[in-house]
């Protein structure tokens, strides 16, 4: 079972976004595991996971296991826009030894409580063994888990991400006895805990393992995201390219310059 505090890790990437960086990860876990993080989810939304193909995603998680080399916990993200892809996604993860799999709903669509159902259903019994995390984000995916469907799946759930940014609407009704639950919005980090999470999934630790601020996730989202994250990493002397998988788009030379900035006099 994922405990404490998880990065949601970019994944790195080379030639202006269409390939993986394998070279990187490595050095990219080595960075992430110094800074005292207790885990890493891989290929979420900050790792651009639904813009790659399921072979690279595969990979990616490949190189993620491999580096993290027992270090930091891995969960896996396997959402994807069919249930068979999501499926093929789990099984591998579970092959690999990933320490669980977390699955979000597929976007555009509108799906109804019984597809939801048969759709997170199919992944989890996939996964097998690995415990079996919901990803509860309705910025993404335009609706959010029903609750029926959490507790129609039962056992089979060890917990959920949650990244949505209303807590006493979006975040506290997912906060279920029996349930794991991660919190994925920093300003609702803290509150989130004292309200019984287990930890939290952070985007902001994906570049500043070790804490500090959650006001720079304010600073950074000024920017394309993952772009500025990456930035970031490299500024900080980690070998992690700025490039990021189109239609995501990287910093105009302006914005590196602005970022560059700020980070110094953060």
């Amino acid at each position: 079972m994922l405990r404490g505090r998880i990065a949601a890790a970019v994944t790195p990437l080379r030639d202006e976004g269409a390939s993986l960086d394998e070279a990187a990860f490595a050095p990219y876990v080595d960075f992430l595991a110094g800074g005292g993080l207790d885990g890493i989810l891989a290929l979420g939304t900050t790792g651009e996971g639904i813009l790659l193909s399921t072979d690279e995603r595969k990979r990616a998680a490949d190189l993620f296991l491999a580096a993290a080399g027992g270090r930091l916990q891995v969960a896996v993200h396997c959402g994807a826009q069919t249930t068979a892809d999501t499926v093929s996604l789990a099984r591998h993860a579970a092959e690999i030894g990933a320490d669980a799999v977390a699955v979000i709903g597929p976007p555009y669509f509108a799906y109804d409580e019984e597809a939801l159902y048969a759709h997170f259903a199919a992944a989890a019994d996939a996964a097998g063994p690995v415990p079996f995390y919901l990803y509860e984000f309705k910025a993404r995916t335009g609706y959010s888990i029903p609750l029926r469907v959490v507790e129609r799946l039962g056992d089979r759930v060890a917990g959920l991400k949650v990244s949505n940014k209303s807590f006493d609407d979006e975040v506290k009704p997912y906060l279920l006895d029996g349930l794991d639950v991660f919190i994925g919005a920093e300003a609702l980090i803290e509150q989130g805990l004292a309200g019984g999470a287990a930890g939290s999934v952070s985007g902001l630790a994906a570049a500043f393992p070790e804490g500090g601020n959650p006001e720079r996730r304010k600073e950074l989202e000024r920017f394309p995201f993952q772009a500025a994250l990456k930035t970031v990493l490299g500024l900080r002397g980690v070998p992690v390219r700025p490039d990021v998988r189109p239609p995501l788009r990287g910093l105009t030379a302006g914005e590196r310059d602005e970022l560059a900035q700020w980070l110094e006099s953060s």
